[in-house]
């Protein structure tokens, strides 16, 4: 699918570049690239020609937050309405809650989370506001050392985003999430790194390819199930409040690897060859139920 916001390159390897492509408003994020996105994360699970993917910005910024020059509500809310917690509950897909309430940066990291490819961010210039949350669902952040990351919203009178209440405590700690988000600070990336935000710092002309080069190196050789489960299993899992619920998860995904893939994995070992794995659309049947919406 072409994109207005965004453009995708997927090499022979199987790793997919997604730019966010609004290079002249430094990548600003709109309703539309929040679509966009949805789009191409929930469709990239049915893609088997795609093993990971990078996200990175056009231009000199990775998303310099919210594009707020639109008319009226920038976020793109309906004012008139008056949503409570049971809306949220019960009606969170009605066409006047989805295109009214629900926060867009939201919609995209929901996407993420539930995408079963590896996700990289390599952030090449500021990252603002949802620049800066939408990164929290990938699995690993690199960033040029000429970065600039800010969680800026009590700056403009308003709350983080994204579910990044849900993501950022887990990345970084409690405390450390608190003084960034309160603090509204604009971080450079040593400091973003220091914080535990980052795996690396690197000159812009490295960047992009040490995050297609950690793409293939987490890829290559792999089960794409069991790479796709092993993400879910570790975003989904680490929340749960007792590790019986992750020894549940555990015991039908090592179940079904190792009916199949596992087998594979275990004869190209013996035989000194590259294994011949399935490929990420064939996940075990449970997987219907267990990766489905929560209630």
């Amino acid at each position: 699918m072409r994109y207005n916001t965004l453009s995708v390159d997927v090499d022979d390897t199987g790793i997919a570049t997604l730019q966010l492509n609004r290079p002249g408003q430094l990548n600003a994020f709109t309703v539309e690239m929040a679509n966009e996105l949805v789009d191409f994360f929930t469709g990239v699970n049915a893609r088997d020609d795609i093993r990971a993917i990078v996200v990175t910005g056009s231009g000199r910024a990775f998303c310099a937050g919210m594009d707020l020059s639109v008319e009226g509500n920038v976020f793109g809310l309906d004012e008139t309405l008056q949503p409570t917690l049971a809306d949220m509950r019960e009606r969170l897909d009605d066409p006047a809650i989805f295109k009214g309430v629900r926060d867009t940066g939201g919609r995209v990291t929901l996407s993420i989370f539930d995408c079963n490819k590896p996700v990289i961010a390599a952030i090449n210039g500021a990252a603002v506001g949802i620049g800066a949350t939408m990164t929290l669902a990938m699995d690993f952040r690199l960033a040029s050392d000429k970065a600039r990351i800010g969680f800026v919203f009590g700056r403009l009178g308003i709350v983080p985003e994204a579910c990044s209440s849900w993501f950022l405590p887990r990345i970084v700690g409690l405390s450390q999430a608190l003084e960034w988000t309160y603090s509204a600070d604009i971080l450079d990336a040593q400091t973003a790194l220091d914080g535990g935000l980052l795996k690396a710092v690197l000159p812009p002309e490295q960047l992009l390819d040490e995050a297609c080069a950690l793409a293939r190196r987490i890829t290559q050789n792999r089960s794409p199930v069991a790479v796709a489960l092993t993400r879910q299993m570790m975003m989904r899992n680490s929340a749960q409040p007792h590790p019986l619920e992750a020894h549940r998860v555990d015991s039908l995904a090592v179940f079904y690897t190792s009916t199949r893939d596992g087998k594979e994995g275990v004869q190209a070992f013996r035989e000194k060859r590259p294994p011949q794995f399935s490929p990420s659309t064939e996940l075990p049947p449970f997987c219907e139920e267990w990766l489905g919406r929560p209630d």
